[in-house]
């Protein structure tokens, strides 16, 4: 029997190491952790297939108090992330990794029955294409998150952007895919916004979601949506893609694009003011929504 549900959320846990000129915490982080409580609070029924270490169970409990339910392999060690943040600018970031949870498999995600994937890896060989092909043969939406495809970890644990050689094999798999700013300019080689979207469309993906510090810009259908963030702080800054992409996959299953482009754009608005994942109420979210997009 298939598990049933709106959309599953894939990709290590990471116990994170946040470093900025607030000082230096501690987190729980990865983009499957983020991109859930993001689909979940917009009211989807979530899962989670992730890896990680005996030790972290205290993150499987959290998801589980949230309504989500977890798949988890566990593993020698969790993904240990480093993040730092040397300027102002939330774009900017050095990151490192000590040590990686392995491969996610397809033995993890092949008995689902779901609305959509959200595939949130942080370096490259998180998500094999194997693991994606089972995910795209069961007939879901397959949300992606570049990140996960264009990191490579270096020998000394640092964290580079790579020429990606199963770029154009991933994509042709792939419904929705984001990427933020930097991002975008390295797989398209441009850096306007509309022009990197247009030629990451071309490639496969139906839709497209870029990130950039002052807000998201979705391709969709041939048609751009661009939303600005109105958000207090950037002290969330990490965990800002993941958040976009589950809430605007799961805004997606029940909304058209122009509409789940506001979801995205308020619920990552809210998000980034508080490290962590998003722990608005969907409530708050929609009342966010109307007050600073209206019907835009």
């Amino acid at each position: 029997m298939k598990k049933r549900y709106d959309v599953v959320t894939v990709g290590n846990y990471t116990k994170d190491t946040i470093v900025s000129s607030a000082g230096t915490r501690q987190l729980d982080g990865g983009g499957c952790t983020y991109s859930a409580h993001a689909a979940a609070v917009l009211g989807a029924r979530v899962a989670v297939v992730t890896r990680l270490a005996a030790e972290d169970r205290r993150v499987v409990a959290a998801l589980e108090a949230a309504g989500i339910d977890v798949y988890a392999e566990e593993t020698p060690s969790s993904t240990l992330m480093r993040l730092e943040y040397p300027t102002a600018n939330p774009d900017e970031r050095i990151l490192r990794v000590a040590a990686t949870a392995g491969s996610i498999t397809q033995d993890q995600v092949r008995d689902f029955d779901a609305g959509a994937f959200v595939i949130s890896p942080s370096i490259r060989g998180e998500v094999p294409i194997d693991a994606i092909s089972t995910m795209k043969e069961t007939g879901a939406l397959i949300g992606a998150d570049a990140q996960g495809f264009v990191r490579v970890r270096d020998a000394d644990g640092s964290l580079h952007h790579r020429e990606w050689p199963e770029r154009d094999q991933v994509l042709s798999l792939v419904d929705v895919f984001k990427a933020d700013v930097v991002e975008a300019e390295f797989l398209a080689g441009e850096s306007g916004l509309e022009r990197a979207a247009t030629m990451l469309a071309a490639l496969g993906p139906r839709e497209v979601v870029l990130t950039h510090r002052n807000g998201l810009l979705v391709l969709a259908e041939g048609i751009f949506h661009d939303v600005e963030f109105h958000s207090a702080s950037m002290v969330g800054r990490s965990g800002r893609g993941d958040t976009c992409l589950g809430s605007y996959v799961a805004a997606r299953l029940s909304a058209p694009p122009a509409e789940a482009t506001l979801w995205a754009g308020a619920a990552t608005s809210l998000k980034l003011e508080a490290e962590g994942p998003l722990r608005r109420s969907r409530a708050e979210i929609e009342e966010f929504k109307r007050r600073t997009y209206g019907g835009a």
